[in-house]
This record gives structure tokens, sequence and C-alpha cells, in this order.
């Protein structure tokens, strides 16, 4: 048996004890050693995404504890990492190299049981499960989690941030701080929007040149101003109408919108955008979705030789039972960077 956090109903997480997954034979059995808490995960808490799953967590790390008959690539014992876009490599679009789009769909947490365990059965381990650096801790690795290196993907390969470029990002939560890190370090000037007078000192913190409180400001007038006349990339990290909206006008025109935060209940999945205004000004609408698993290799690269820094995200590492008071905080937008279950024992 181990420990595990269940989601029993909307709003409910349980530690409860629970069977170890059993192994499959091109699988792996990893021992958790970290897992960080996602706004993905507090969707589904919330009840904005169905249960699919009572024992979820998509962002893991941790050590190899043993290899079914057909694993080629690991051993036991072995650091390692699970990307949260998993794949079976048979459909079109793991066959173009789009892993992240695969059919199958295989996310932890969700096609089965994830982090928020202490031990986790990765489907086809071979290719859903990579090698970390050995300077690369398990925190800071979990920190990478699904917000990361979804803005890794969104920012670098699919809007093509430039050195230079003027970048705004509303929500400087996990996946906002992620993309102003990545943004900043590619060499583009960038600004964060939030409401949280702490997300945004932690913003700069990460690289944002410039912060702004859309409590007490007109984000939209105070990013055409610093930018006179609007940002090159626009990225709305939360998924809510009040951040995609103003995201979008604050562009210049032929400017470029990266969509990487998911809708709440409130939207139901729909936001509406400004599409004559869009046509009017070519602005560009571009979504992402995690990352293509031989982009993870250039991630980590940069990760181990200190040119990103995940880790300057956490703002504390948790037990299990603290995830649900995050979940709570989430609610009213009270959390501040990442937090990180390493001890499944509180």
């Amino acid at each position: 048996m181990m420990k595990a956090l269940v989601i029993e109903d909307v709003q409910k997480a349980v530690i409860q004890e629970v069977p170890v997954p059993v192994i499959e034979k091109d699988g792996l059995i990893i021992k958790t050693m970290a897992n960080g808490v996602c706004r993905s995960d507090w969707h589904v808490w919330v009840g904005d995404h169905g249960i699919v799953q009572p024992v979820i967590g998509h962002e893991f790390c941790g050590i190899v504890e043993e290899v079914g008959s057909e694993i080629k690539n690991f051993k036991r014992g072995d650091r390692v990492i699970v990307p949260f876009s998993g794949s079976d490599g048979t459909c079109p679009h793991c066959i173009a190299g789009n892993t992240q789009l695969c059919d199958s769909f295989i996310v932890p947490g969700t096609a089965y049981q994830g982090g928020y365990g202490e031990y986790v059965a990765v489907p086809k381990g071979d290719r859903n499960a990579i090698s970390l650096p050995d300077n690369l801790s398990f925190s800071d690795a979990a920190a990478l989690g699904c917000r990361f290196m979804t803005a890794y993907h969104g920012v670098v390969d699919r809007v093509n941030v430039m050195p230079g470029e003027k970048v705004v990002v509303y929500g400087c939560g996990g996946i906002g701080l992620s993309a102003i890190h990545i943004a900043s370090s590619m060499g583009a000037f960038v600004i964060g929007v939030d409401i949280n007078d702490s997300n945004l000192a932690l913003a700069k913190k990460l690289g944002a040149d410039f912060v702004i409180n859309s409590k007490d400001n007109d984000p939209v007038e105070a990013v055409q101003e610093i930018t006179k006349g609007g940002a090159d990339v626009s990225v709305d990290a939360l998924g809510i109408t009040e951040t995609c909206v103003p995201a979008i006008h604050s562009l210049k025109k032929g400017g470029r919108h990266l969509q990487i935060g998911v809708t709440s209940k409130k939207e139901a999945g729909f936001i509406s955008i400004p599409v004559d205004h869009m046509v009017l000004t070519e602005k560009s609408f571009i979504t992402t979705l995690g990352i293509p698993a031989f982009r993870f290799t250039s991630l980590l690269e940069q990760v181990a030789l200190g040119k990103l820094q995940p880790g300057k995200m956490v703002t504390r590492e948790i037990g299990l039972s603290e995830v649900e008071g995050i979940f709570e905080d989430m609610s009213n937008f009270a959390t501040t960077g990442t937090f990180v279950v390493t001890d499944y024992h509180a």
C-alpha cells in the first residue's frame, strides 16, 4: 500500500492508503520524489474538469523503483522526470514529431494514477520518462512541471519570441512566471500583469523589466504607453476573459497572442475575443499545449547550464496534507509562485 491524495468529490481531497500501481511489461514504477501543485489540478478539484482519475498530479519526478521486462533505456535507481504530455508513438502526430498532440493523450493523473501518490506506474516508460541531469534537484525538476515546459514550447516554438521584442504576460502564476523567465532569458523586454503584488515582485525576480498591477491601473493603456504602441507578443497565462481580451488589446498591429491558460467553469471553455479588431490589425491568436518530446532535451540542457532556473519559482516545499489548502488559496488568487510536494507522510 502507499499514501496518496485522492479526489473524492468537488473540493474534497483526502489522503488515503491505496494499492501501489501494477507495472506493465513496457512500463516503469517510479518512487515519487517531488510533484508540483498545478492550476490544472485545481481545475479538477474545483469541478471545472471531470474526475477521470482520483489520484491526479502530472508534474512529478523521482527514482525508478522497478522496470518492466521490455524496458531498454532505464534501470532501477535512475533519476527521471515524466513530461505530462505522454504519447504512444503510433499516431500520425507522434510520427510527425508532435508527441504532445498524441491521439492517445497518455497524461499522468488522467490516463493513469499521478504524482500525488508515493509511487507511479508510467506506461511505455522508454518514451514517457526522461533522465534527469545529476545537478538538477527533484524540487527544481518538479518546478518544470507542465507550466515551464508548456511555456517553453509556447514562447520559443509557437510564437517564436526574438531578442529585443516586447512581450506582455497576463497572469503571473506558475505558467506566467515561466513565460516571463523564458522570454527574458531570450533577450526580450518583458512586462508582467497581475492583481497580486507578491506575484509581481516574483515576476521582477524572474526577469520582468516592468510590472503592472491591473487592480490599480488600466493594463492596456499602461502597456501601450510603456511599449510606445503595443507589444509584439502577448500571453494569457490564466484563461479568463479579464486576462485574454486585454492581452489581445495590448498588442501592436501584426502582434501575436499566445493562449496558454484554459478556462474555468465560468467561461466553460469559451471566451469572446474581438475578431473584427484582430482582422483589421492582423493580430494572430496562437495556442500551445505541452512540449514535443524531442524538445525536452534542449530545455533540460538550458536548465542544467543555469540559463533557465525554474527553481526560482518554488515558494515552498510542502507535505501532501497541505495540497488542498493550496487549492483553496488558488480559488482566491492568493498563491505566489510554485508549491512542490516533497513529503508524502506529512
